[in-house]
C-alpha cells in the first residue's frame, strides 16, 4: 500500500484519535465505518492513506464532519472548547479494525 506521495512523517500526524462512541460502534457493526477524530487540515486523500498505512487495511471511502466547540462558562468567565474534525472511514468488505486488541 503506497502513500500516495505523502510523507510518512504527514501521514503520522492526521490521526488523532479514535472516536469511541455508542454512534462510532453502531457505524462500526451496521456500516463497517470507523470513526476518527483527525487534524483540523486534514483532506480525504491524507486520512485514507493514513489509516492504510497505519492499520493496513483497505478503504472505500472518507467522510469528513466539522463540529464547532461548545462555549462554555467557568464562573463569569466564558471560554470556548476547540472545533474538532471528524472522519467517518468506510472499510471495504472483509476489513476491519480492532482498537481492542492492545488492551490488557
Amino acid at each position: 500500500m503506497s502513500n500516495n506521495g505523502y510523507s510518512q512523517e504527514r501521514l503520522m500526524q492526521v490521526l488523532l484519535a479514535p472516536q469511541v462512541s455508542e454512534k462510532a460502534t453502531m457505524l462500526a457493526d451496521k456500516a463497517n465505518q470507523v470513526v476518527f477524530i483527525v487534524a483540523p487540515d486534514a483532506t480525504k486523500p491524507e486520512i485514507k492513506a493514513a489509516v492504510e498505512m497505519l492499520f493496513k487495511v483497505k478503504v472505500g471511502a472518507v467522510q469528513v464532519a466539522n463540529a464547532k466547540g461548545k462555549v462554555k462558562r467557568f464562573g463569569r468567565f466564558t471560554g470556548r472548547r476547540s472545533n474538532l474534525r471528524k472522519a467517518f472511514v468506510s472499510l471495504l468488505p472483509g476489513q476491519e479494525i480492532n482498537f481492542a486488541e492492545g488492551v490488557a
